[in-house]
């Protein structure tokens, strides 16, 4: 898991003088890194930040293992584990001993928060990409295997055909791309490059891709049909 992922401490709720609620940290309780997971549980309901951050350090790597093989992507994978943690510290009443351990609850939480969040990915289109990580690595590297250069998208588009195929994306789609699987640039990074929203370069990326994947397409037709002609 990447070392800087932090988790945000939730205020808590304390009642404050006249009866009002304010936000604010809780008292200290008594917990350490011995404390099982169900103790812990109970004294995250009581208003522990203490026993929130220890299990949250215990299960930050399992729980963002979990959401990134769903997910297939760092960043969201990453973003996840913060909500999902906040979760457990918003329906930690709804934890029952008696059903389970703690570690089966949370890891629960988190299975159901990928899938509902890879859903609404998908419908985004978030997933609708080529994989162009064989193909940039190919021209990184030429002393690659020829095995997985025919399975890259340089190998199906031939000798030149990627660099063929980017020329005709417009400027930002191209830059874009090249930042992200060349360079290793983030979304947002890409975006402080070129002095857009991270919006419009999610929306050059995409349109990128989609349109390499008709390039792929076609050539592959172009090829089937070139077959039969024989």
């Amino acid at each position: 898991m990447n070392s800087a992922l932090t988790f945000r401490l939730p205020a808590l709720a304390v009642p404050a003088e006249g009866g009002q609620t304010s936000m604010a940290p809780a008292a200290s309780i008594a917990v350490n890194s011995e404390t099982l997971d169900e103790t812990l549980i109970i004294q995250i309901c009581e208003g522990s930040r203490e026993a929130l951050a220890i299990l949250f350090r215990r299960y930050a790597r399992l729980v963002r293992g979990v959401s990134f093989r769903v997910l297939r992507d760092a960043s969201e994978a990453d973003d996840l584990v913060q909500d999902i943690f906040l979760l457990v510290h918003r329906d930690c009443h709804t934890f029952d001993s008696s059903k389970g351990p703690a570690r089966s609850w949370i890891l629960q939480i988190a299975y159901r928060r990928a899938i509902s969040r890879r859903r609404y990915l998908t419908s985004r289109h978030f997933y609708t990409r080529l994989d162009l990580d064989d193909g940039a690595s190919q021209l990184a590297d030429p002393r690659a295997s020829r095995g997985r250069f025919e399975d890259s998208a340089a190998g199906r588009l031939g000798n030149g055909g990627l660099q063929r195929a980017f020329e005709a994306l417009s400027e930002n789609q191209r830059r874009t791309l090249r930042l992200h699987f060349f360079e290793g640039y983030t979304f947002d990074e890409i975006a402080a490059e070129l002095g857009q929203s991270t919006g419009n370069i999610r929306h050059h990326y995409f349109r990128g891709l989609n349109r390499l994947r008709k390039q792929i397409f076609d050539t592959k037709l172009r090829a089937i049909e070139g077959h039969g002609a024989l």
